[in-house]
């Protein structure tokens, strides 16, 4: 029933996803970059997404913005009503429902649909225009419902709603034209749901801008100053802290180093995570811990410079289900990264292959600390680390490199594709 064969390339595309800027949502600002450089590619872009609600302090945006071949169109049904659970989901119905009818008029859904898990269920839209009007679509997925409610023991494996959720993944999935996935745990884990996907999934990493994310001394960064860290040696987290990752390893360690006044844990975003941090911080058991909100986009490249070691973290029941894409714009500032995570995390091969830091374990706060102590007294070795991370991130991680890759896996280009980067 396609309409569209991959030898054909598509030239208007329709990008949908829930999350978009200003919201301060990483896959929102990965779509936008994708858009526009799909944009200058010659391509026709239209993306449909949400109001402003993740994350997002100004006033009103417009209802729809145009970017030379780039289109965005933003439905005013979406914006988030308040951060429980229920309200996500009801918004994320509403998002999903209101693309179903948008989406009737066949010059909207351009030639090739292009649709994101933000919110998890969003394929069904793509299902749909593909059985009932022969709709190509690829699926770009970012994290895997409902696995991440189920190892998160927000519903049991058996619910009748996981074996609903399920049976609906692999309908979207065996229709979807290809698959794209951050990870090979991902890959791993769709093939093991369903084999005959192997052909299709494409793992394309995530990515940072490496004009706008640069290494930045401390002593030229304005943000650094303005908190006041001069003389402070920082370990950063920056970026959502919720239920998938590991907050309590993190302020494990902060305590651990209480004792050395020069080392700040500075916290910076938001999620549940956060939210125990300033917890422990309001309650004296954490006094070398600072906790900032999401700082805007113009500002993430002082505010991500301004760390010494950067960290990223996941829980142990969760690897396969998500893939932190924030360890990119660490690499691109150039800084020594700690990553928490279980022994068979592809966390550990990246920091590996780079030679740009050290891994840990989900509770081994004592070898974390030893290791930030050793960094903090060897500045040859902190620099040296940091360098690498940064030329590891401009052979492997810049949008120039992972475009074409994109292109591949969405049909749009002639060249022979492959199924891994």
């Amino acid at each position: 029933m396609e309409s569209q064969n991959r030898g054909n390339s598509p030239k208007k595309i329709s990008i949908i996803t829930q999350f978009f800027p200003p919201d301060f949502a990483a896959t929102g600002q990965f779509i936008y970059e994708l858009s526009v450089s799909l944009a200058e590619s010659g391509f026709e872009v239209a993306v449909f997404t949400g109001m402003p609600g993740y994350a997002f302090r100004r006033g009103s945006v417009p209802r729809q913005e145009e970017q030379g071949n780039l289109m965005i169109r933003r439905t005013g049904a979406t914006r988030l009503i308040s951060k429980r659970i229920r309200s996500k989901l009801l918004t994320s119905l509403l998002f999903v429902l209101r693309g179903l009818v948008k989406f009737r008029h066949p010059a909207l859904r351009g030639q090739h649909l292009v649709i994101t898990s933000a919110p998890p269920f969003l394929g069904v839209l793509g299902w749909f225009y593909h059985k009932f009007w022969g709709q190509t679509y690829s699926c770009i997925v970012y994290d895997v419902y409902p696995d991440v409610a189920v190892r998160l023991k927000v519903v049991q494996e058996h619910h009748a709603l996981v074996r609903l959720w399920h049976f609906v993944n692999r309908k979207v999935w065996q229709r979807a034209q290809s698959l794209i996935v951050l990870s090979e745990p991902m890959r791993d884990l769709l093939i093991s749901r369903d084999p005959s996907l192997k052909d299709k999934i494409y793992v394309i990493s995530s990515w940072a801008n490496p004009d706008l994310l640069q290494p930045l001394p401390k002593q030229k960064n304005w943000f650094v100053q303005q908190q006041g860290w001069g003389d402070r040696f920082v370990v950063m987290y920056s970026g959502n802290l919720g239920r998938c990752h590991d907050e309590d390893t993190l302020i494990a360690c902060a305590q651990l180093l209480q004792a050395h006044p020069q080392v700040l844990f500075s916290f910076i975003g938001d999620g549940v995570g956060c939210r125990v941090v300033e917890s422990a911080i309001i309650n004296r058991k954490l006094v070398n811990a600072v906790r900032l909100p999401y700082q805007e986009q113009e500002v993430l490249p002082f505010s991500l410079a301004a760390a010494d070691i950067s960290v990223v973290s996941m829980r142990p029941n969760v690897e396969g289900v998500i893939a932190p894409s924030k360890v990119y714009g660490m690499l691109a500032v150039g800084r020594p990264i700690v990553a928490i995570c279980p022994p068979h995390s592809y966390l550990r091969q990246l920091i590996r292959e780079g030679n740009c830091g050290a891994c840990f374990d989900n509770g081994d706060a004592a070898g974390m600390a030893e290791y930030v102590l050793t960094l903090f007294q060897d500045q040859q070795l902190r620099e040296a680390l940091g360098q690498n991370a940064r030329r590891y991130f401009e052979e492997r991680f810049t949008l120039e490199q992972i475009v074409p890759q994109y292109l591949q896996a969405l049909g749009l280009s002639s060249e022979p594709s492959f199924l891994v980067c």
